[in-house]
């Protein structure tokens, strides 16, 4: 088969790599070369990094909507376009390209979780299972019929970044099983039961913000969820701190925010407590809690959350 990829970050690159193994790749779309960390240099995406190393065409249009780039793919005559975490929505002149089609390598259960962010979504609301869905795409949000469906556990103190790891793995394992379907014309596509769908929405810097009168439970969630980005935060005197790391306590009956043990630290929620594993000063590197405490004068009558 002739495959078209389209994909930008790592969790594109085990699939992008998955199929250089068995097919050919006969293009590669990404999105454009981004100013990146305190430099500003501009740097290619990992999608691009790898089709260049390896001479596949590359094209990293701003518009999909644009005439010389679908001429470009219609040239090519593709039998299947493969999309992974590309970061825009596909117009209906290329869903309608390829000769069977466009598949997404998606990673929620879908219906559940359809949106920019599934994994974190999964996490913050406490799932302890999520997977991999191979969907044939169609015009709509995630809402094409699924193809095939990897499940996998959440763990209680799994991260955003570690389960999108896993993820990425799991998900260019099934697409490989997918891609076998397709030459063998085997492939089963099952509609989407929409009754059971949900969003999982862009995540913004806004929703990190701890409330500390919440349950604790929620809050150790909300703290997984974000890490690596943007990352939990809350604030000490003014300034912002971000939560890194967190594992849930017993019950407190402090108010919330209070700090009911310094060693190890320990705050207050308005149900349970948490104990701080890692934390981030503002304008200063990831350190342990106790690093922390002993460096910033915290005792048992600090407050966070102002």
């Amino acid at each position: 088969m002739k495959i078209i990829f389209m994909g930008t970050p790592l969790f594109a690159l085990d699939s992008l790599k998955a199929i250089a193994q068995n097919h050919k790749i006969s293009a590669v779309i990404t999105q454009p070369d981004k100013r990146q960390n305190r430099g500003y240099k501009l740097t290619p995406p990992p999608v691009k990094i790898f089709s260049d190393k390896n001479n596949i065409k590359t094209f990293q249009p701003e518009r999909l909507a644009d005439d010389e780039l679908i001429s470009a793919l219609s040239n090519i005559s593709p039998d299947l376009i493969v999309v992974a975490a590309y970061g825009k929505i596909l117009p209906e002149s290329i869903l309608n390209l390829p000769k069977f089609g466009c598949i997404n390598v998606h990673a929620s259960l879908l219906p559940k979780y359809r949106g920019a962010a599934p994994i974190a979504w999964a996490i913050i609301n406490g799932e302890k299972k999520t997977g991999i869905t191979i969907m044939q795409m169609d015009k709509g949000l995630d809402t094409g019929d699924i193809i095939l469906q990897k499940e996998v556990n959440i763990s209680e103190k799994e991260t955003e970044g570690e389960l999108r790891q896993k993820l990425s793995a799991i998900g260019a394992q099934t697409l490989t099983t997918a891609l076998e379907m397709f030459e063998n014309k085997t492939v089963v596509k099952t509609p989407q039961n929409n009754n059971l769908s949900s969003l999982a929405p862009i995540i913004k810097k806004e929703f990190s913000v701890i409330n500390w009168g919440g349950n604790a439970d929620d809050i150790h969630n909300l703290v997984r969820g974000f890490n690596p980005w943007p990352c939990s935060r809350t604030f000490l005197r003014g300034k912002l701190l971000k939560i890194h790391k967190t594992e849930i306590d017993t019950n407190c009956d402090l108010p919330p925010g209070a700090i009911k043990q310094l060693n190890p630290l320990i705050v207050s929620c308005l149900s349970g407590s948490l104990e701080i594993l890692e934390v981030q000063p503002e304008g200063k590197k990831i350190m342990s809690a106790q690093d922390f405490v002993h460096g910033n004068n915290i005792d048992l009558q600090t407050t966070l959350g102002i």
